[in-house]
């Protein structure tokens, strides 16, 4: 993790949780695919709106966020332990269903973004689903707060996919957001299957 980066999330954990927008309406149609009370990792779960609609649907859901202040405050909202964890840190194998990511990947150093999702590949079961969103760009760069972000094009994110293991595809799309910071994103969202296990 960007050292920079979690610093951010770190001293602005209660106005970014503040902030943090409704569930993403991609969440049911994910659930719908996993088996009923699964379990689910969902990793940078900042304020705990996916957690909780997780929870609340039945499944075994452990929480994690990379920065402690930020799992303190989503552990308050849902009721829930909340894990302070960075994703190098992950060392789970074939233990969850299905694996949830929303817009944090795209804060993993490109160098070390396929090392990630080949950790995320260990911990899922044998055709577990994987969920992750990345903001659209031609090469790494900082937004004005100063964040990382690693901005993957299409092709060379499906070449760093392929480098981490076996996945197959389920489904993928864009869509337009508006960031913490008030600029305009194109999101890319991918939910691809463990494979060749």
């Amino acid at each position: 993790m960007d050292e920079q980066t979690l610093q951010f999330y770190r001293s602005n954990a209660q106005p970014y949780a503040d902030w943090a927008k409704a569930p993403s309406a991609r969440l049911p149609g994910f659930l719908a695919l996993l088996p009923p009370g699964g379990s689910i990792l969902e990793l940078g779960c900042g304020a705990g709106n996916h957690s909780a609609q997780m929870l609340a649907a039945g499944f075994n859901v452990r929480a994690t966020d990379g920065s402690p202040e930020m799992a303190d405050v989503a552990a308050r909202r849902l009721g829930h332990p909340v894990e302070a964890m960075l994703f190098d840190q992950l060392d789970a194998q074939d233990a969850y269903d299905g694996v949830w990511a929303s817009a944090c990947l795209l804060h993993a150093p490109r160098d070390e973004l396929a090392d990630v999702l080949g950790r995320i590949r260990r911990a899922l079961k044998p055709d577990g689903l994987f969920y992750a969103s990345f903001k659209i760009g031609d090469g790494d760069g900082r937004d004005s707060l100063g964040r990382y972000y690693n901005y993957p094009s299409p092709e060379w994110l499906q070449a760093t996919y392929a480098a981490a293991g076996a996945w197959s595809a389920v489904s993928s799309g864009t869509g337009e957001i508006k960031s913490f910071d008030g600029t305009p994103a194109t999101m890319l969202h991918l939910v691809v299957r463990k494979a060749g296990t």
